[in-house]
């Protein structure tokens, strides 16, 4: 078989654009494998709703998509002018405001959303609005007026966001309203948590306390985009299913340069630690408007790619842009254009030494077979997805079909590169059983031929969670049944 199924996977947030008719259903047909829902804008309600025509249309395909709820997290906005903007000019005086009394800004002063600024800057800091497009310079602080002087020319409108340059800011990852958005996530069954500007592992622990108490398995994922999250970059991780490298603000505090080194430390570290990481952020920005990438992003993307990230995102250019099937069409062909080009990591030197779980050993040797001995797939029987997800870390050039049936499993393993999810109920089966089951399905499907060898993952008893303790050689013979060539 000489095709190439695409083994990292597309994440696409939904908006506007994906509301109209029929756009849901072809953006999934494109390959997307999974959809962001953006709590940051719009009523839940809407989100909600959208995440329900997913379900629906993933039915309709015949298709594994995962959803996951993005929270809005601590973002501090600059509040609203008296006319929506006000022009800048360097040298000048601009004063913040950190008052619920703040009068609507002008071109002197306007509020903002975060009441403990003053106590979090310092005379010498640089603030940074709308992305770095507005530079202030803190000049000193008078009670809950920041008086700063403007250090470019620039238009500064509604609610735009702030940052510190180098970060420093003490506000916890979570509000009162993230707390109540988790619960709607939990309500809707959503099958990722974003936790949004998160500092630390205790603002994931805390995010999965939530979600759990509100009844949701959820995989939750931190998004690396402040100073202080790279400084706790280690225990973020262990706290972690999923790492997001949310390139925005994370850019905007740390400075463009130390950016794509920074890319690569998160995905390496992520990959190291068993974490699934997706990369975001401006991917395809110029899609938003434009009906073809740039070549600059066609590397961003490729190169993200073979750094080993699992997934990457669409943000604006699916939610909001003017051609969403053409953005994902694109992000699809990138992936396989730059998946052809790595070759695949048999270096077993580096892989961990202490592994404490029989799944992650069970993993680590269906690889090396895999590498050494000319196996076409690796079938996994899963009830949770984590041999899966182990099996992933590796940079194979085998395939994992991945079979559960749960649903829920099945759609948290939609991040996964290299994996592929099928349905399978094995309960009442033998092990034995449950590989010539799932074999026969992969060899009607057309996706594995007379034979060829594939190395069978699972546990000995069956339907238990973590159990993955059995690896079975198979070769597929001419009447499509899988024979057993040696157990371990």
């Amino acid at each position: 078989m000489t095709d190439h199924r695409r083994r990292t996977r597309i994440l696409a947030t939904l908006g506007p654009a994906t509301d109209a008719p029929g756009v849901l259903d072809a953006i999934l047909r494109a390959g997307v494998n999974a959809v962001r829902l953006n709590f940051s804008h719009g009523d839940p309600s809407a989100q909600v709703a959208r995440a329900q025509r997913v379900r629906e249309a993933a039915v309709r395909l015949g298709v594994e998509v995962g959803v996951l709820a993005d929270l809005p997290g601590p973002k501090i906005r600059v509040e609203r002018f008296a006319n929506g903007r006000v022009s800048l000019r360097a040298g000048e005086r601009f004063d913040l405001l950190a008052s619920t009394e703040a009068p609507p800004g002008d071109e002197h002063q306007v509020g903002v959303s975060y009441l403990g600024l003053p106590q979090d800057v310092k005379p010498g800091d640089t603030l940074l609005l709308d992305d770095g497009v507005v530079q202030l310079s803190v000049e000193r602080i008078e009670g809950e007026r920041i008086v700063t002087t403007v250090i470019n020319d620039s238009v500064l409108s509604d609610r735009k966001g702030l940052n510190k340059q180098g970060g420093g800011l003490s506000l916890g990852a979570l509000t009162e309203r993230d707390r109540e958005l988790i619960a709607i996530a939990a309500e809707m069954d959503a099958d990722f948590i974003a936790v949004s500007f998160c500092r630390n592992a205790e603002d994931m622990n805390e995010a999965r306390r939530i979600a759990r108490e509100h009844g949701s398995d959820a995989a939750l994922v931190s998004k690396i985009e402040r100073a202080e999250a790279i400084e706790n970059l280690a225990e973020i991780i262990e706290a972690s299913d999923v790492v997001m490298v949310a390139r925005g603000d994370l850019g905007v505090e740390i400075g463009d340069a130390e950016l794509p080194g920074l890319q690569k430390k998160i995905i390496r570290e992520s990959l190291a630690r068993n974490r699934v990481v997706i990369t975001a952020t401006q991917m395809l920005q110029s899609m938003v408007d434009s009906p073809v990438p740039t070549r600059a992003e066609v590397l961003d993307v490729a190169n993200a790619v073979i750094d080993g990230t699992d997934a990457v995102m669409l943000s604006q250019e699916s939610a909001a842009g003017h051609f969403p099937v053409r953005a994902v069409e694109a992000m699809a062909r990138i992936c396989v254009g730059a998946e052809k080009q790595f070759e695949s990591d048999t270096d077993f030197e580096k892989a961990p030494r202490d592994l404490e779980r029989a799944d992650q050993a069970i993993a680590m040797a269906a690889m090396f077979l895999t590498e050494h001995i000319g196996v076409r797939a690796i079938v996994a029987m899963t009830e949770s997805g984590g041999t899966v997800r182990y099996l992933s870390r590796f940079r194979s050039s085998a395939p994992i079909y991945a079979f559960s049936r749960h649903t829920g499993a099945r759609r948290r393993m939609s991040l996964m590169r290299d994996v592929f999810p099928f349905d399978y109920d094995s309960r009442g089966q033998t092990p034995r059983e449950a590989a010539r089951g799932s074999v026969r399905l992969l060899v009607e499907a057309g996706l594995l031929s007379s034979g060829e060898r594939v190395v069978f993952t699972s546990g000995e008893h069956m339907e238990t969670h973590g159990a993955t303790n059995t690896l079975r050689l198979l070769q597929i013979g001419e009447d499509g049944r899988a024979e057993g060539l040696g157990e371990l």
